[in-house]
């Protein structure tokens, strides 16, 4: 026999003695792992780990002892059914933070997330006449009424709302666009390309930093145009040497030219922002008030709701979108419905800033914040409560901030504290300045403080 023969023998030797498939589910160590993840994919997670070793052992790694081969495999199927969406702790002091999942519902929105999830609804049911109904009516009498407009749509959220006006109102026509507006927001969704997408063409107006009623009028007398859109830059400014027309303005050109006029909000707020020390961000009232024929906004922001994009103006105009095909695909499910419908009930009984966690932040007031930062570090023993600044976020009032307190720990080695809080179960979010980590009370919920300062104690331990 040769060098490299019984080279190949003594493998296929090794290899032999890792132990089957077969041996290993029917190992008493394992018999817990076909209970919790059932017995096809325990095998499935035996196959991969045996297949892994072999590829280690190709590559010079030694077969392990049978207890690490299975502790390999159970860690194998944990990770495989841990759910990667996880709740966590906002310590960021960002209010509505877009990678955190924005606006956190209140416990009147989960409850009806909760009772219409567990069972049947009148989801599409008429429950006085008998058959089938519509599933608008659950939530288009409460936005009319508090925004006093003609009609509503809910979609499931607000680029899908751009998306449907422009197709149903203006594909393969134009559409007139203030270059300052033309935005791009988070992922990637620039207005030029959703138009492209719809169908719609684009037309530019007026120029980056200056557009006038002027440049408009010129547009509109040069070629067809069908609809003026409006987009509010939620997540940026422009300063300096600028100016734009009024919605008021562009209503009176749009009435008089014949054309729809639509201001997409974004974020969008039924309450004064100037209330609570922040500047003053446009109100669904008084983009309708001042003569837009449609306006679109989100749930998931300033509203404080679910992720939805909530569509209201002219009634005959949210009829055609209502009954354009694209409406069915972009609708909102029943615990959107829930929720929002649990959400708008806030603001028809005057309690949003009471019971709705956004406003409850946006309004929290220093002494309180300041008083649970002292309370943290007298928990914790460890570093200072200093002054800062909270942010509103979620292509909301940019560059608006709110004062705060912040818990500050110092570290050389900051980023080592940051990943030990992510693996604290909940995860524990966050912010890092130079070698500090800060942590905000105005984003951590009440009912989470208790967790918080567990997690963090644990984390601090052995971290000096």
């Amino acid at each position: 026999m040769t060098r490299s023969e019984a080279y190949a023998v003594s493998i296929m030797s090794e290899l032999r003695n890792l132990p089957s498939v077969d041996q290993l589910l029917q190992h008493p160590d394992l018999s817990a792992a076909i209970s919790k993840f059932g017995r096809p994919l325990t095998r499935d997670g035996i196959r991969f780990t045996l297949e892994e070793l072999r590829q280690n052992f190709q590559a010079g790694a030694k077969i392990p002892e049978l207890g690490v081969i299975i502790e390999s495999i159970m860690t194998k199927l944990s990770t495989w059914t841990e759910p990667t969406l996880k709740g966590v702790i906002n310590a960021t002091g960002v209010i509505l933070h877009t990678n955190l999942g924005r606006s956190p519902l209140s416990s009147s929105a989960l409850r009806a997330i909760a009772d219409t999830a567990s069972g049947y609804s009148s989801l599409e049911y008429d429950l006085n006449k008998g058959k089938r109904g519509s599933r608008s009516i659950h939530t288009e009498d409460m936005i009319t009424h508090l925004t006093g407009a003609d009609g509503a749509l809910v979609v499931n959220n607000n680029a899908s709302a751009v998306m449907l006006i422009l197709t149903a109102l203006a594909r393969r026509r134009r559409v007139a666009v203030a270059r300052s507006q033309l935005v791009e927001i988070g992922g990637g969704f620039r207005i030029p390309d959703v138009m492209k997408q719809s169908g719609a063409k684009l037309v530019e107006v007026g120029t980056t930093n200056r557009v006038h009623i002027q440049d408009y009028q010129r547009v509109i007398q040069e070629q067809p145009i069908v609809l003026i859109l409006r987009a509010h830059q939620s997540n940026f400014k422009i300063i300096g040497f600028t100016t734009e027309p009024s919605l008021k303005e562009l209503a009176d050109l749009a009435q008089d030219a014949g054309l729809a006029l639509v201001d997409d909000l974004g974020s969008g707020t039924l309450l004064n922002t100037e209330e609570y020390g922040l500047n003053h961000e446009p109100m669904v009232q008084e983009s309708l008030a001042a003569g837009a024929d449609l306006v679109c906004f989100s749930g998931d922001k300033l509203l404080g709701g679910p992720q939805a994009g909530i569509i209201v103006g002219r009634g005959d105009l949210v009829t055609k979108l209502k009954k354009h095909p694209m409406a069915r695909a972009i609708r909102a499910d029943k615990l959107c419905l829930a929720a929002l419908s649990a959400t708008l009930n806030h603001y028809l009984k005057n309690e949003a800033q009471r019971e709705i966690p956004v406003w409850q932040m946006i309004s929290a007031t220093l002494e309180d914040i300041s008083a649970r930062a002292y309370k943290w570090h007298k928990v914790i023993g460890s570093g200072e409560v200093v002054q800062g600044e909270s942010a509103v976020g979620g292509g909301s009032l940019p560059g608006e901030t709110l004062p705060t307190m912040l818990l500050s720990i110092q570290r050389e080695h900051a980023h080592r504290l940051m990943r030990k809080l992510r693996s604290m179960n909940p995860p524990i979010i966050a912010r890092l300045d130079a070698n500090r980590v800060l942590f905000d009370p105005r984003t951590v919920l009440e009912n989470q403080e208790q967790l918080f300062l567990e997690g963090l104690s644990t984390a601090l331990l052995g971290d000096d």
